[in-house]
Order: structure tokens, then sequence, then C-alpha cells
């Protein structure tokens, strides 16, 4: 069992990489150097937008965590008891949660009354270092984040071998798993034309109970607000595998915006992966600040806007990949000069099932989605 676990473990990347961290770590150490771990700088500064791909991309910036420094010696040591443990997860052929292995590397170093991790707070971060340090997702070092986000529609998958027809998933939908990779996650019968993502489940819920997805051959999935990243991968695939088209229905304010941003370019956080997660091609197909005159919404709709929105919608618009946007400027200057702001919810004053039968299939139906 051993041998057929180790030989497993081999043809896992992420394993591989792991094990060159600490080869290059113990030839430090041999040639009597400070071993060092350097870890990509995940931050604004570091990344950078490629005009010619429309995603983001992270930069060369690093810092090192050297052994012998006192300011990054438990931090060094961090992450390669992280790096560790992964590695005996994806030997193991195991999966845990974040907080599963924050308790699963936990302990009190021996002689000493030092703990390896005071906190989650500090496990949490380095389990991302780790990612972008061997550039490998957390979900291929087996590590997984809680589920969030539904999903339904005409389509059948295969999830670590059990059949799922996402057309008869009742009121619910289907859980999206937060590992979603093609080792575990698989394609099989779609019928769909495009996909549909809505920003939450509350609106997702209406679409599904309409039918949408059946009235209109489509998969229906959200997020739970801000998409985590199994969901942000499965979109990608779905896209890419499947070449659906990808519509995304959104809340009409700087959070809403940035979503889509995220969807469409990718995060500065997860720079490094955009190639794996970011669809250039997405559409906003809504909500817009112009509906509010179009649909004749009444006052009760509006959502005051803040300091914090008008703060937020700034920083948007100095994005590289939102700067210089003319339309994108429009949108957002009109909803400040409205000084309100919309949900999607705000489409069921007109009816109860206005946004599923009349808003976006006249969206759809008019190709209205030039904010791009």
């Amino acid at each position: 069992m051993a041998t057929k676990t180790k030989s497993r473990a081999r043809k896992a990347p992420a394993a591989d990489k792991i094990v060159e961290l600490a080869e290059s770590v113990v030839a430090l150490a041999g040639k009597k150097k400070d071993p060092t771990v350097d870890i990509p700088l995940r931050a604004l500064s570091n990344a950078k937008y490629n005009k010619d791909r429309r995603i983001i991309e992270m930069g060369g910036k690093s810092q090192s965590r050297n052994f012998f420094n006192l300011s990054t010696a438990k931090s060094f040591m961090q992450t390669l008891l992280i790096a560790s443990g992964c590695k005996r997860l994806i030997d193991d052929e195991k999966t845990v949660s974040i907080r599963g292995l924050y308790y699963l590397l936990k302990h009190t170093i021996p002689g000493t009354s030092e703990k390896t991790f005071n906190d989650q707070g500090e496990s949490d971060p380095i389990i991302e270092d780790l990612e972008v340090a061997i550039g490998s997702l957390r979900e291929e070092l087996h590590v997984f984040a809680d589920n969030r986000g539904s999903i339904a529609g005409n389509l059948t998958v295969t999830s670590r071998g059990d059949e799922i027809d996402l057309r008869r998933m009742g009121a619910g939908g289907y859980s999206i798993p937060s590992i979603v990779e093609p080792d575990v996650f698989t394609f099989r019968k779609c019928d769909a034309k495009f996909i549909l993502h809505v920003e939450k489940g509350t609106v997702w819920s209406r679409f599904n109970e309409d039918k949408f997805w059946k009235k209109h051959n489509c998969i229906l999935i959200h997020g739970g607000g801000q998409p985590p990243r199994g969901v942000r991968r499965l979109l990608y695939r779905m896209h890419n595998e499947l070449k659906l088209p990808v519509y995304c229905l959104l809340d009409n304010d700087p959070w809403g915006f940035y979503i889509y941003s995220v969807i469409k370019q990718g995060s500065i956080n997860l720079a490094f992966e955009s190639n794996r997660m970011a669809i250039p091609d997405a559409k906003f197909i809504g909500v817009r600040s112009k509906d509010f005159e179009e649909f004749g919404l009444s006052d009760d709709v509006k959502i005051a806007v803040d300091d914090k929105d008008i703060k937020r919608a700034n920083q948007i618009l100095e994005y590289p990949w939102f700067k210089g946007k003319k339309e994108w400027e429009k949108e957002v200057a009109l909803m400040l000069r409205h000084g309100f702001k919309m949900e999607v919810e705000s489409l069921l004053t007109k009816s109860i099932s206005f946004v599923t039968e009349t808003y976006v299939p006249q969206r759809l139906k008019q190709r209205s989605w030039w904010l791009d």
C-alpha cells in the first residue's frame, strides 16, 4: 500500500514542487548558507494588467524568509511546516479544510512554550504564501474552504465518481464543492448554451424556482456574493472546456462592479493563477444605473451611496483594467451622480418574476453588455 501511495504522489505536480522547495532549503544549509524561502509579493504594487491577455498577472517582486533572521525565522518555519503538512495530505490522498490544516499542524514545540501557530490568522496567509511560492492552488495541495455557491441547469457532472444530474437537484441546487479540479470533478452531458452567474443565493433561488435554466437552456450559478475560488474555477472550466459564454447579473454598486472585475480579469491576491481563473470574455448584463429610469423603478429601490461606496468606486476606476474605459467611467459617474445604488432584488418591485421573465431575457436578446 505504501508503495502504491508514493507512486500516486509522484504523479502530483504539487507534491513535486514541495519536494523541490525542501531540497532548495537543504542545499543552502549544506553550503552553510542561510536557509531561505522566497515568497512572491501578493499586493497591488506587484500586480500588472496584461492588455493583450486581458488578465491580471503577478510581477517579479518577492520577499525572503530567512532561518537566521529573527524577524522572519518564525514565518520561515511555518512555511515549511505548512508545506510538510500538504505533502502528507497528497501522499495519503486525503483532503482537509483550511481550519483542519491549522489544527493538524498546531502544537507546542518540544522544550519550549512556543506554539507553531497562535491562531488561524497566522496559518491562513502562510497557505496562500505557499501557493504562490510553488505555483499551485491550495486545492492542488489538498486543502479546501467551506462550500459556498450553488448550480443548476442542463449539465451532468461526475464528482469523485458519483454522477450528478444538475437538472434534478431541487430547490437548493447542487452545492459547489471547493475542489473542482479535473481529477475529481468532470463534465459529462451538457445541453446548455450559456452560463448565467448571479451575485447572491436569494436571486439565484428566484431563477431556479422559475426554471429559467430550463426555459432558456442554460446553467445557473451563484457564489454567495464575492465568488469563492471553487466557483471561479468552475466558471473558468465550463467556459473554456464546454465553450459556454458567461453572463453576469450583479448589483449596481461598487461591490458588484468589483465582483465582475474579479471574474473577468482575476484578482490581485491570486494574480499568479489568473490564467486558470479569469474569464476575459465574461459579459456584464446588469444591473445598470440607467435601469432606474428605463424600467420606471420607484424611489423605494434606492440605497443611498455612502463615503465607503464613493471611495471604493474611485479605487476601482484607478485599477489599470478599469482605467480609461469610458463606458465604465460613465456608469460609475451616473451611479455617483444619482447618489444611490441598487440591488438586483430591486427589480422585484416591478413583479415577482420580472427579473427572470423580462429583464434578463431582454438583455440577452438585445445583447446589452457593452460595459467591457
